[in-house]
C-alpha cells in the first residue's frame, strides 16, 4: 500500500485514480517514437520521457532538500537487491546518497539488503522471488539488475506485485515487451556516455589508433558502454579494434583479459574496460609487468577507487557519472511519491557524465569528486 494513501489526507478513490493514470501512462508508451526504435527491444529515455520532467528532476537533485510535507507512524520499508558484492562502488555510493537525502528530507526509514555479485543471476533472481513472497513487509523494492534481459522476468514479476513501488537502478532503457513496467528508471545514459567518451578520446588521441577491448557482460549496459564506443571511434577516427575479451564486469576478467592483450596483441596501445573491476584488473596486470606507462587505459563510471588510479598515474580516463545523483533521485521520488506527486518523477531519470582524465589538475579533480560524491564521501569507500 502506498504510504501517501495511508499517512497523508487522501481518500482511496483518489488513490485508485492516480493507480489507474499511471498505469495508462505505461500502456500509452512510447510517447514519442526515435530513429531505430523498429530494431531495438527497449526504449530510450527520450520516448517515454515527459518534456521537462527529467530536467525538473536534476534540478530538484542539484538544490538543498525541502523537508517531507507529510507525517508517518512508521519507517518506511526499502528492500535492496542488488549486486553490491562486486568491486564497484556504485551501488554503496548511491545507498549512501539515497539515505542521507531521505535523512535530509525527513523521512524515516530501513533498509533490507539482498546482496549479489554482478554474474549471480540465480541468486539475485532468488532474491526478487523471495522479496515478491515478503511483499506485504516492504513499500519499495530498489532492484539493479545483474543484467537487464535476464532479470526480465523479475523485474515484470516485481512490479506487478501489489504493496510496494519497484525502482530500477543502473539501467535505462525499458524493456518493450514488459506487462508490469517499475515505477522509475534510475542510471546514467550509457549511450551518452560511449560518445562523450569516444569524442574525448579522438580528441586526444587522433585517428588510426590500434584498440582492445575489455567487454562485460553481453546485453544492453556492454552493447552501448563497449559497442557504441567502438562504433563511434571506428566509424569518426578510422581506430582498429584488434581483440575483444569478455570479462564480465569482474576482476578477474579484467586482469586476464589484459593479460593476454599484452602478450598477444602487443599493437594495441589503448585498452577500453566497461566497468570499475574490470579496470581495476586491467592496470593490475599492467603494473605487473611494467606496462602501465605503454597503453593508455580507460574504465568507466568514475569512481573513487578509478579516481585514486588516475592519480596513481595507472588509468588514463574514464567517464565519469555525478555518482549520487541516482540514489538522491530516489530520495526524492520516493518523497514526491509519499506526497501523491508521483506523476511528477520521470519514467527514467538520468544523472549527468563527464570525463576525468589524467591531465587534469589536481584541484580539477577534487572538485569534480566532490560534486559527483556530495552525499557518499570523497575517496575510496572502505570494502
Amino acid at each position: 500500500m502506498k504510504h501517501f494513501c495511508k499517512h497523508l489526507l487522501t481518500t482511496s478513490a483518489i488513490c485508485g485514480l492516480a493507480a489507474m493514470a499511471h498505469a495508462d501512462g505505461h500502456e500509452a508508451l512510447p510517447l514519442v517514437e526515435l530513429p531505430g526504435i523498429e530494431d531495438r527491444e527497449y526504449w530510450v529515455p527520450g520516448e517515454v520521457n515527459v518534456e521537462g520532467k527529467l530536467e525538473a528532476m536534476q534540478a530538484v537533485v542539484g538544490a538543498e532538500a525541502v523537508p517531507y510535507a507529510g507525517t508517518l507512524d512508521d519507517p518506511i520499508q526499502i528492500a535492496m537487491v542488488y549486486p553490491s558484492a562486486d568491486t564497484s562502488d556504485f551501488w554503496a555510493r548511491n545507498y549512501l546518497a539515497m539515505t542521507k537525502r531521505l535523512d535530509q528530507l525527513g523521512i524515516k526509514y530501513e533498509t533490507t539488503e539482498f546482496a549479489s555479485r554482478q554474474v549471480e543471476h540465480s541468486l539475485q533472481s532468488t532474491y526478487a522471488n523471495q522479496v515478491v513472497q515478503d511483499a506485504d513487509l516492504y513499500d519499495y523494492v530498489i532492484f539493479g539488475p545483474s543484467e537487464l534481459q535476464i532479470q526480465a522476468d523479475n523485474i515484470d514479476k516485481m512490479a506487478a506485485t501489489d504493496g510496494f513501488s519497484t525502482y530500477v537502478w543502473a539501467f535505462h532503457t525499458p524493456l518493450k515487451d514488459l506487462d508490469s513496467q517499475p515505477a522509475a528508471w534510475f542510471d546514467f545514459s550509457s549511450a551518452a556516455g560511449a560518445l562523450t567518451m569516444c569524442d574525448y578520446m579522438l580528441d586526444r588521441l587522433g585517428n588510426d589508433v590500434t584498440m582492445a577491448m575489455n567487454r562485460g557482460i553481453p546485453g544492453i549496459t556492454d552493447d552501448q558502454r563497449s559497442g557504441d564506443f567502438k562504433a563511434c571511434v571506428e566509424e569518426k577516427g578510422n581506430w582498429n579494434t584488434v581483440y575483444e575479451h569478455y570479462g564480465e564486469y569482474q576482476r578477474e576478467g579484467g586482469f586476464e583479459g589484459t593479460s593476454l592483450i599484452l602478450q598477444a596483441y602487443s599493437e594495441a596501445t589503448v585498452i577500453h574496460n566497461a566497468n570499475t573491476a574490470m579496470a581495476m584488473g586491467s592496470v593490475e596486470a599492467q603494473v605487473s609487468v611494467d606496462k602501465a606507462q605503454e597503453v593508455f587505459s580507460t574504465g568507466w563510471g568514475g569512481t573513487g577507487l578509478e579516481l585514486d588510479a588516475i592519480r596513481r598515474g595507472e588509468l588514463d580516463a574514464t567517464p565519469m557519472r555525478m555518482g549520487d545523483d541516482v540514489g538522491a533521485a530516489t530520495a526524492e521520488a520516493i518523497k514526491a511519491d509519499l506526497e501523491g506527486r508521483s506523476d511528477e518523477v520521470p519514467f527514467v531519470f538520468l544523472g549527468r557524465i563527464t570525463v576525468a582524465h589524467d591531465q587534469m589538475s589536481a584541484d580539477e579533480l577534487n572538485a569534480l569528486e566532490t560534486e559527483a560524491f556530495r552525499f557518499s564521501g570523497v575517496g575510496a569507500l572502505e570494502r
